[in-house]
């Protein structure tokens, strides 16, 4: 039984044991979820700006003071590099999915305002971040997902306009898409969703921080007229440690519905802008803390480091025979495929590419291939994050991207028949705990057996199972992982 009145000195030398099995956050090893600045002073002050408001509640920033200072400066800040003028407004959250979800619900009770009845409909193409499944779901909204094309993971503005109608509460864009790093066309949607009374979300979670600064872009942000929200993170390109994003509203009357307001009970009034009541006040002053040290020329700085590795792995990827690039990626992102266009003998499988990569001491995020409606298939790719600390590490990454290519030219890809024929037979009943749990142990991952060295065997089962029973599986997975044992 873990010992819970353990001596300070013992409790954090296991906690220091149990973080040599993470993975690494700081030296750009890792190409998703870390953004890391390479500035190690940055961390400093984020984690001294942390201790100082660790016992600050942040739901009421009539007592506590600071919170409403802090958040005013960090969504000034915000506002200004995304073009926003005074009459836009916004809020801190805890995230990128908190921002999504509060924007979604907004625009349906903006819509709801405005005579909508029945159903609401959220508009969206199918690359569109899965937060706003999540908000869809939550809130009671028919989601309607858009094909992209196939090859290049585009949508163009005519397939999400022509499905506009009075039953749309909000279409979503996205600056750029986490899949494949597209740029989605905002000023041709938002000023059709304009024309027709719609309110247009440009989620801009990973993108909001960095593509300010990023060159030869056409607008995308509050410079374009009909672009009613945006959502940017502070926790990804603004470095600070998580969770903080901002989310932003043109019109003070849509960015009060936001908001959720009672006096209707014994205790002290609720008036919160977020879905959380009482919250850590930590990312807020950490994200304080480094937009005043970085300033507008410091994220400048550090977007162009970006720029420059983005550029230098494009090159490199471009290079590798049996590899290309998903369409014309923007922002530090990239996306790559098999290219097909080689004989099979010299292509490369994304996900092999992926896991061989990982044996050279670098970890790159798989994608699974998608069906969208329709019947078109968006491929398996492996997704980079490329961040300031990826330039002094770049020609050794390259390197490795090379090489792990090489290893595994011509192999064949994992299919979804492979994995799914050394299963036992799924039955016809619904899955329970116990059923998933059993399904898991056969494939060695359940009972403490933890994720396979190799992913590309994983990935292919999520692509052939249908989508239920591989989101059942996973969550049984994820779920029994934070289990207490015994």
């Amino acid at each position: 039984m873990t010992d819970f009145a353990a001596e300070p000195a013992d409790i954090l030398e296991r906690l220091r044991e149990l973080r040599t099995a993470d993975a690494p956050t700081h030296g750009g090893h890792v190409l998703s979820y870390v953004y890391d600045s390479g500035m190690a002073e940055l961390d400093e002050l984020a984690a001294s700006a942390v201790r100082m408001v660790q016992p600050v509640n942040g739901l009421d920033p009539t007592t506590f003071t600071s919170v409403a200072v802090l958040e005013r400066e960090v969504v000034g800040f915000v506002r200004d590099i995304l073009h926003g003028d005074s009459d836009v407004v916004g809020s801190v959250t805890t995230g990128g999915t908190e921002s999504c979800l509060l924007a979604v619900k907004t625009a349906r009770d903006n819509w709801r305002q405005r005579g909508g009845t029945g159903e609401p409909r959220l508009l969206a193409p199918v690359t569109v971040h899965a937060a706003f499944q999540k908000a869809a779901h939550y809130f009671g909204l028919a989601l309607e997902l858009v094909p992209v094309d196939s090859i290049t993971g585009a949508v163009t503005a005519s397939a999400l306009i022509e499905r506009f109608g009075a039953d749309v509460a909000l279409v979503v864009i996205s600056a750029p898409s986490y899949p494949f790093a597209g740029l989605d066309p905002v000023a041709e949607v938002a000023a059709a969703a304009l024309a027709a009374g719609i309110d247009c979300h440009v989620d801009a979670c990973i993108g909001g921080l960095v593509l300010p600064f990023w060159t030869g872009l056409p607008a995308w942000d509050f410079a374009v007229d009909g672009v009613t929200s945006v959502s940017a993170d502070l926790h990804k390109f603004g470095y600070a440690p998580k969770g903080a994003s901002v989310l932003l509203h043109r019109g003070r009357d849509r960015q009060r519905t936001q908001y959720f307001a009672t006096t209707r009970w014994p205790g002290y009034p609720v008036v919160n802008p977020t879905i959380l009541g009482s919250k850590s006040a930590a990312a807020l002053a950490a994200s304080w803390a480094i937009i005043h040290a970085l300033g507008t020329d410091g994220f400048a700085r550090l977007a162009a480091s970006c720029e420059r590795s983005t550029s230098g792995l494009l090159a490199t990827i471009e290079g590798i025979e049996g590899l290309r690039v998903v369409g014309s990626p923007v922002g530090p992102l990239i996306a790559v495929t098999t290219d097909a266009s080689v004989e099979p003998a010299r292509q490369v499988d994304p996900h092999h590419w992926a896991d061989q990569v990982r044996e050279h001491g670098w970890l790159l995020q798989l994608q699974p291939s998608v069906e969208q409606a329709g019947g078109t298939r968006l491929p398996r790719t492996t997704h980079l994050t490329i961040t300031p600390v990826t330039e002094g590490v770049l020609t050794e990454l390259s390197a490795a991207l090379m090489a792990a290519a090489d290893e595994v030219r011509g192999v064949p890809p994992v299919t979804p028949a492979e994995v799914l024929g050394a299963l036992p037979p799924l039955g016809d009943n619904a899955l329970d705990s116990d059923a998933s749990f059993g399904l898991l142990t056969a494939m060695g991952l359940g009972a403490g057996g933890g994720l396979p060295e190799r992913m590309a065997p994983l990935l292919a089962l999520i692509e052939g199972l249908p989508a239920a029973i591989a989101e059942r599986l996973l969550t049984e997975l994820l779920a029994r992982l934070v289990e207490p044992v015994g």
